[in-house]
């Protein structure tokens, strides 16, 4: 099969399993739910409060990255249920190439959603703010929007490295959302300046106007990217030995 048509196998997979375009959709749909929720019921107090206008604006990210994080899961794991694997090994018996069409999709319709988002969910929230609203104009708002999409699809991709090492989404989904939700926060407390470095505390530096700890909006998403791809490494090295 010729590159082209390995890529479009990898997509049509995704728009047809269920768990994972359901995934893929909740990252917009669930994100904007709730930034206009939440925006809604913003007053001018809270607003006259805040100290980062921009990281305010990005505050539906926190569920987004769960739901990417579940499309990365998921759109990998059902190449394990019910021996789809060897089947899709028979039609593309080049590993390598397997893999980077897989890859490829998951990162290709992760950033496409991601940054759809993003903006979506940008411009949602401040169509609620009146004259305390900010434009892509304001300092580091552009920075954010375009950010918080590459951010969702390097999670995403994370996701799927993982669930290639492990071979569940279950389990991965069981080991990233407590590491995200909790784990972060303690070792944060611990560990001070260490934590910085964490995929999802590195990565999130981009949606902040100005950038909290050691490390900087764009060396924090490098940071992320290299969660990533030491967990596609690892993933690779899993589907390039292992048996399907």
């Amino acid at each position: 099969m010729s590159v082209t048509a390995v890529l479009h196998s990898e997509w049509l997979k995704i728009r047809s399993i269920r768990a994972s375009f359901g995934s893929l959709i909740a990252v917009f749909a669930a994100t904007l739910a709730i930034t206009v929720l939440v925006y809604a019921t913003v007053g001018k107090a809270e607003l006259d409060d805040s100290k980062d206008h921009v990281f305010d604006a990005f505050y539906g990210i926190n569920f987004a990255q769960i739901a990417a994080i579940s499309f990365g899961a998921t759109a990998v794991s059902s190449e394990y249920a019910n021996g789809a694997l060897r089947i899709s090994l028979s039609a593309v018996p080049l590993r390598g190439l397997f893999y980077a069409a897989k890859t490829a999709a998951v990162a290709g319709a992760g950033l496409a959603v991601g940054l759809a988002t993003a903006f979506a969910s940008f411009f949602a929230g401040q169509a609620f703010l009146g004259e305390g609203a900010i434009g892509l104009g304001e300092p580091g708002a552009l920075r954010a929007c375009v950010g918080a999409g590459i951010y969702l699809a390097l999670m995403a991709l994370f996701a799927a490295g993982l669930t290639f090492l492990l071979r569940s989404a279950t389990a991965v989904l069981s080991l990233l959302i407590p590491f995200i939700l909790i784990v972060g926060f303690v070792v944060g407390d611990i560990a001070g300046s260490a934590a910085d470095y964490l995929p999802d505390r590195a990565g999130q530096q981009v949606l902040h106007q100005v950038p909290e700890g050691s490390v900087g909006p764009w060396a924090g998403l490098a940071v992320t990217a290299l969660w990533a791809a030491a967990a596609l490494l690892a993933g690779w090295q899993a589907v390039r030995r292992r048996d399907a």
